[in-house]
Formats: C-alpha cells, sequence, structure tokens
C-alpha cells in the first residue's frame, strides 16, 4: 500500500516515519523548502508538485492531508477534486472544522472520491510511535483503510466514527477537553507557586503521576518540563489557541449545552495574551512537550 502525503511538517512528517517503519510505502509533497529537505533526509520520495504527487500508480490512490485547518486544506481538496479519479481516497488528518470535512465530504463524493476525516491525536510522539485517530467516512470503504491504522496506531488507538464530520467532530470535542485538563494543572501548580512553601515542582509532578488520581500524561510531560525549568522562567505565559477550543464552545453554544470548564480555559488563553501569568507559563510549556508548539521566551 501507498500513501501521498501532503504536508510533511512536525506532525506529517513523523507520521511519515512511522507509516514507512510499518512497511506502508510513502510519497510526499510539501510547498516548503526546509521541509522538503527535511523529508529527503528522512528518506521520504518528495515530489515537485501536488500533481506530479498523484499522477503515477495504481487506483485506488489514497491522499493524506497534514496541512493548517481552513483555507489551505479546503483548497488543496479542491485541486485533490480536479486530480484524482473515482474510487481514490483523501484523508484529512489535520484539525478541521467538522463543518468543512461535511463539506468537503460532499465535494469530492460528487466525484466519486471517497472522503475520511481523521481527527489525530497523541501529539508528535504518537505520530511518530503510535498515534491516536477518530475517523470519519464511508463506513464501507473504512475497512479499506483500517489495516493502515492497525498498524500507526497505538493498541485500541482508533475509532469509526460515523459519517464524514464525525470524526473531526470528536476531535473537537476531545481537544475542548484537554483545553479544561490543562488549564486546571496549569492553576494546582500556579497555586503551589504561591504558597507559603517552597515545592520542588518537578517532585510533585513525580509525585503526583505515581498512584494519585490525577496521574496522566499531562502531569508526565509537566514533569519533564519542570526538569529543564524549574520555575519556567525561560516562558512567557502567553497560551496560543489553535481554534479547536472555541470551536467546541461555538457548538456547546449553539447546542445550549453547558460547557463553563472549556469556556473558562480559552477565556484564559486570550487573557494570557495580554499579560504574564505562572498558569500561562504551565499551559504553554504543556503545549510545547507534546505537540513541539510554539512557545515564547
Amino acid at each position: 500500500m501507498k500513501i501521498r502525503m501532503i504536508g510533511l511538517g512536525k506532525m506529517g512528517l513523523n507520521l511519515s516515519q512511522n507509516l514507512m517503519r510499518n512497511e506502508i510505502e510513502v510519497m510526499g509533497y510539501d510547498p516548503s523548502e526546509e521541509v522538503l529537505k527535511n523529508a529527503k533526509s528522512c528518506g521520504i520520495r518528495m515530489m515537485e508538485s501536488l500533481e506530479k504527487l498523484v499522477e503515477e500508480g495504481v487506483a485506488p490512490k489514497i491522499v493524506w492531508l497534514m496541512t493548517p485547518a481552513g483555507d489551505i486544506t479546503n483548497k488543496t481538496i479542491l485541486q485533490l477534486a480536479d486530480c484524482l479519479s473515482a474510487g481514490d481516497i483523501v484523508i484529512d488528518g489535520g484539525n478541521s472544522h467538522y463543518k468543512d470535512s461535511v463539506l468537503n465530504g460532499q465535494l469530492l463524493f460528487e466525484k466519486g472520491i471517497y472522503f475520511f476525516d481523521c481527527g489525530t491525536s497523541g501529539g508528535t510522539s504518537g505520530a511518530l510511535q503510535g498515534g491516536n485517530f477518530m475517523i470519519g467516512g464511508d463506513e464501507e470503504k473504512f475497512a479499506y483503510i483500517e489495516p493502515i491504522f492497525k498498524k500507526i496506531a497505538q493498541e485500541k488507538g482508533y475509532l469509526y466514527a460515523g459519517p464524514s464530520g464525525s470524526g473531526h467532530y470528536l476531535k473537537m470535542v476531545h481537544n475542548g477537553i484537554e483545553y479544561g485538563m490543562m488549564h486546571s494543572i496549569a492553576e494546582g501548580f500556579d497555586l503551589l507557586e504561591h504558597s507559603p512553601y517552597q515545592y520542588d515542582n518537578e517532585k510533585v509532578a513525580t509525585l503526583w503521576n505515581h498512584g494519585s488520581v490525577i496521574r496522566s500524561w499531562l502531569i508526565e510531560l509537566m514533569e519533564n518540563a519542570f526538569s529543564k525549568d524549574p520555575h519556567l522562567e525561560d516562558l512567557k505565559g502567553v497560551m496560543y489557541s489553535s481554534g479547536e477550543g472555541r470551536w467546541s464552545v461555538e457548538e456547546a453554544l449553539e447546542r445550549n449545552v453547558p460547557v463553563p470548564v472549556i469556556a473558562t480555559s480559552l477565556m484564559m488563553r486570550y487573557r494570557s495574551l495580554e499579560e504574564d501569568t505562572f498558569t500561562g507559563k504551565v499551559v504553554a510549556a504543556l503545549r510545547n512537550e507534546f505537540g513541539g508548539h510554539a512557545v515564547k521566551k
């Protein structure tokens, strides 16, 4: 089986290496010269254009997108609609809005092309070593691509969620929960930082991750961050937002579902853009640890 990967940044590159390690051939395309160089150094056959990427090989062709949500992904899918043939498969593994995925699924369906929206979790390490995937699309056709996920996901780490849009909807809610969990951890360490005691934050994180009720990968990542910077003094408490927390709150408002924790965590991310806080430092460190997201020094 061969995967044509569009977008070889941090996640796309690691996912491609995961695929190749599991004996799945990968061809790639990315407009960035730096990304192109990195991908070639990892042994990935890179093509000079999207059209070249999809022109050779037998059907059905599988094209996997790891591109930024919004205009870039939507425009790429429009291009693919003109380049691919009936029976081919497009997988959007980025963080697209589920409503965009519904529309993209309809667009490709009219061309006879199968579309799967694939929410991808586990950060950069998961993409490389075994990820977590939430997949929406045609159920019958999913059986054809399911062997891929069996190879590259953690055990029990993928789920066929339903029709187009359901995969990215599930990932949207997942990220909303992530916002709330990360902010709760951040507030706790902020309180410790202002306590009358001199806690060793790294040792506290280690302690809590060995048998406590709140043990988790996020606490483990915080332990790692504190090992490098005990009081996160090298970071600005700026918590950037990639969009899915806001989409979760908007969806909750549309459906009259109360999500106060997620909503507050989203508001605090906006708040962090105005003034440096230790809470912001913790969330910034967590995002950097699990996803390699940018931090402000």
